[in-house]
């Protein structure tokens, strides 16, 4: 269940990037980082 919910985390955070390239906005460049790192995180540990 973690490595799903690691996978979720880390795909999502990789949409919300993609988000950011046209309009770039601190606060989400840093939301856009966690849930990349707690996706990762979850997935390989």
């Amino acid at each position: 269940m973690k490595r799903i919910a690691g996978y979720t985390f880390f795909w999502m955070g990789i949409g919300m990037l993609l988000a950011v390239i046209i309009p770039c906005k601190f606060f989400s460049l840093v939301i856009c980082a966690v849930l990349l790192l707690v996706g990762y995180n979850l997935f390989c540990c």
